[in-house]
């Protein structure tokens, strides 16, 4: 592999970046027809009118905060129980040349709600423990429909956001099959298509054994990879993830795939700005996010490009844990894609990273999903933290706090910070008990502040839905299992709650004209602003962790420990 040219890789990321924001912005005016406009794409009607028929779904009808969050909750749950059924039972099911065993409850259990939830969190290698049954009727099944429910919640906050004196803020069944049937089905298919013309796997075949003994693993891979990187769930087929060739075999999926996982995320602040009627607060929430992305990226390739603390100017480029067909470039931009967006999926082992390159992808999971987040879910906790930003404002000037006219109150602020704190309270508490018993510590594979940094990134991607891991710490175990049941079903559900009563709340008001003292959120000052507030709240929170894990570790290593 030839040494990296950091300005050649800088003029690459930027030309990604603009054909980005370009697609973008065109999917998310697309988008902003498809959930807020009364002339829906004449395909999408033709497609959707049967489903409502078949479900007796009223498309006109909608519903207040509580009978979506009831509907969006019944839904999930129902599809925790099937997929942990099917999970169970697979064994005796047809779709299962490699005979696999069903899974154990517990592990069925953390497998169900991890994909349920769009965290995509896996103690178990796929292609060794999960039939080709569980992989296209369980999980694939899955990667749409959570990240639908991800996108209703969404748009049920804009409605809330555009609306004035009403409670509706939509009907769920109808944001789901619109989700589904107008966004994800078409792109997917569209992706699984390139995807395997470039060598990603696509069959029903038997594993394959070698003269030497080996097994080679089969299966319907690239249909499940697109979905899984343009739905953000990130579960890969094959336990080795997008490193592995049959996942992401070249340069050139690995590009697309961090273009997937990027492409509706960063669409939703453009649809945002069409669907609000004033285009620049979508620009000024795409910049912020956009900002904090290229930030990251810089300082995780900067950190794997000084090499390994422990041999400074000896070593170079740290390749450890790394694919060499993707070389330094493309490996930090699909870590910084995935865990931007909560995504999961990998295509380098993040617990090889070198100390501060692996704080990276920890600092962005932990500020709670808001660069690009996942889809639907970044958005929403990034208006969370908007609606943070404009309170402590408005107390700094003695103004009551808007946002698009509408009052910030009480209510609204306290939905936003359970919207948002949740995720950390888990972190801290359940890596605290993990620290404090054996049934935590025993787990732990690299003892030092490694350790800590691996239970605390364990915890941290499980309560923000992201799904990627440290490998050295060992999850296949009860403790683990069950406490990630917990940090995943919690850290998704009790923040979508709390968005859909903000969006409840916030349709209920009515809309104020802008005065002199009304805080302008279209500009520049506001956009610095929230990112100050992100880093404060999302960051600095766990400061005390990162000093004693990855910050501890780099000096440890530098000083030759």
């Amino acid at each position: 592999m030839s040494s990296p040219d950091p300005l050649l890789d800088a003029a690459g990321v930027l030309v990604f970046v603009l054909l980005l924001t370009a697609a973008a912005a065109l999917l998310g005016r697309y988008l902003a027809r498809l959930f807020f406009s009364d002339e829906h794409p004449a395909f999408i009607r033709r497609l959707e009118t049967p489903v409502y028929r078949l479900l007796g779904i009223d498309p006109t009808a909608e519903e207040n905060w509580r009978g979506y969050a009831r509907d969006l909750l019944l839904f999930n749950g129902i599809g925790v129980l099937f997929l942990f059924v099917l999970l169970l039972v697979q064994g005796v099911l047809p779709l299962n040349p490699a005979g696999v065993p069903g899974f154990a409850p517990d592990l069925a259990l953390n497998t169900a709600v991890s994909f349920v939830t769009n965290t995509n969190w896996q103690a178990y290698a796929g292609e060794a423990a999960a039939s080709y049954l569980s992989q296209m009727a369980g999980f694939t099944v899955q990667n749409f429909l959570s990240a639908a429910t991800g996108m209703a919640v969404a748009v049920a906050l804009i409605r809330g956001l555009s609306r004035r004196e009403t409670d509706r803020v939509g009907d769920f069944w109808v944001d789901l099959t619109r989700t589904v049937l107008g966004l994800l089905l078409p792109l997917a298919f569209v992706a699984a298509l390139l995807l395997a013309s470039q060598g990603v796997i696509q069959n029903l075949d038997p594993y394959v054994e070698t003269a030497s003994g080996q097994t080679i693993a089969m299966g319907p891979v690239a249909s499940q990879e697109a979905i899984k990187e343009l739905g953000t769930n990130g579960g890969g087929f094959f336990n080795a993830n997008a490193a592995h060739p049959f996942e992401n075999p070249s340069p050139f999926t690995n590009l697309a795939e961090v273009f997937l996982l990027l492409l509706v995320p960063a669409a939703i602040p453009f649809m945002f700005g069409e669907a609000v009627g004033d285009r620049r607060q979508g620009y000024v929430l795409y910049g912020v996010m956009l900002a904090l992305f290229l930030g990251a990226f810089t300082a995780l390739y900067a950190a794997e490009l000084a090499g390994n603390p422990l041999l400074p100017g000896v070593a170079g480029v740290s390749m450890e844990g790394k694919e060499v067909r993707f070389g330094l470039a493309g490996t930090a931009l699909y870590t910084t894609a995935t865990t931007a967006t909560s995504c999961g999926a990998v295509n380098a082992m993040h617990d090889s990273l070198t100390p501060l390159g692996g704080l990276v992808p920890l600092v962005l999971i932990l500020l709670g999903e808001v660069v690009f987040g996942g889809v639907g879910s970044g958005f929403y906790t990034l208006i969370a933290f908007v609606v943070i930003a404009v309170f402590i404002a408005g107390l700094m000037i003695g103004r009551t706090p808007e946002y698009l006219g509408k009052k910030i109150g009480a209510f609204e602020m306290q939905m936003a910070v359970v919207a948002i704190l949740t995720s950390g309270i888990l972190v801290l508490v359940l890596s605290g008990i993990a620290l404090a018993f054996p049934a935590g510590t025993d787990s732990i594979l690299n003892p030092g502040a490694h350790g800590l940094t691996e239970i605390v990134y364990a915890f941290a991607s499980m309560a923000n839905n992201s799904g990627s891991a440290f490998g050295g710490l060992n999850a296949a175990t009860l403790f683990y299992t069950l406490a990630g049941s917990l940090a995943m079903a919690v850290g998704r559900f009790v923040p979508i709650v709390a968005i859909l009563a903000l969006a409840g709340a916030v349709a209920a008001r009515k809309k104020v004209p802008p005065s002199l003292g009304t805080l302008p959120t279209h500009t520049l000052p506001f956009a610095v602003w929230l990112v100050l507030v992100i880093l404060i709240l999302g960051a600095l929170t766990f400061f005390p962790i990162f000093a004693m894990g990855p910050i501890a570790e780099h000096l440890q290593m530098a000083g030759g420990i």
